[in-house]
């Protein structure tokens, strides 16, 4: 009785105002705003131009985490640099893991690469899987509901507006997933290289074949000596690409040389929205699938 009570005073407390949402990446922003338009005020924690798993926070985010009704996160330990010493000196009991005001999205996703065990001579790997399964467009539709569905539950009163943007939002994505279906679908069997598995899911969901990672374990500097060793299995294979991520363009020497060596290309996708002609989440699959079909 006492938790339905909360949760009742916690939802007319948002009768006349807006939600006050704090999105930890900027697709996660893009996709609140999709579904709340004006009835929603967002701020993202990390921007386009940063390493997702290196966020630098600061004191702005705290104030307005010490604000906020409800923080949505990816998830799958993708913001553990960042995200718990933000919660913490919010002081803010709403947003806390476990309340209502706290919503981790990879909990709505298969994810994939999931380990069987964890040790520090594994790298830094995520004992939940891959926690980059944005990449995957199959997987936005999903995490959309899930948004609007904590929406409703914070603020039953615009409920039906919520609802109405969100069957708008999946109507336009729907026309586009034909469109990025029939276009990735060519690029089935195409051979990349990647600096880290950052782009597993959408290399899965069509079809395109990694063969080797520039890191000799997931967030580990390349080493002279591993670069050595996957030119050498690398050569002859015919990979088209080495994947850099845009905020990763300081390394791309180091992918060039090995592009150079196998006769492959740089191509350099955007890692989030905000990133070089990405402007919304629409941009990203367009850019990437342009981008690969060059």
């Amino acid at each position: 009785m006492k938790s339905l009570l909360a949760l009742l005073l916690f939802s007319l407390s948002f009768a006349f105002a807006q939600l006050r949402v704090v999105a930890t990446y900027p697709w996660i922003g893009e996709l609140v705003r999709e579904i709340g338009k004006d009835k929603v005020r967002v701020h993202v924690i990390a921007r386009p131009d940063e390493d997702p798993h290196f966020v630098v926070p600061r004191p702005s985010h705290i104030a307005r985490m010490r604000d906020a009704d409800l923080v949505v996160i990816n998830g799958a330990s993708l913001e553990i640099g960042f995200l718990p010493p933000l919660l913490q000196q919010s002081n803010n009991p709403r947003i806390q893991p476990g309340r209502a005001g706290f919503l981790d999205l990879s909990q709505f996703i298969n994810l994939i690469e999931k380990p069987e065990r964890v040790s520090r001579e594994m790298g830094d790997v995520h004992p939940e899987g891959n926690p980059h399964y944005v990449f995957d467009p199959r997987n936005i539709p999903i995490l959309a509901r899930a948004i609007r569905n904590k929406m409703c539950e914070l603020n039953q009163k615009d409920c039906s507006f919520y609802n109405a943007n969100l069957e708008d939002f999946l109507r336009r994505w729907d026309a586009k997933l034909r469109e990025w279906d029939e276009g990735f679908s060519k690029l089935r069997g195409l051979k990349v290289i990647q600096w880290h598995k950052t782009y597993n899911y959408l290399l899965n969901r069509y079809g395109i074949q990694e063969v080797g990672t520039l890191e000799p374990l997931p967030g580990i500097p390349p080493t002279a000596r591993h670069l050595d060793s996957l030119v050498q299995s690398s050569r002859g294979q015919g990979v088209r690409y080495v994947i850099l991520e845009g905020f990763r363009k300081n390394e791309m020497r180091t992918a060039q040389r090995v592009a150079d060596s196998i006769g492959a290309r740089v191509v350099v996708l955007p890692s989030d929205v905000g990133s070089e002609g990405v402007k919304n989440l629409f941009d990203l699959y367009d850019v990437i699938l342009r981008r690969l079909s060059q």
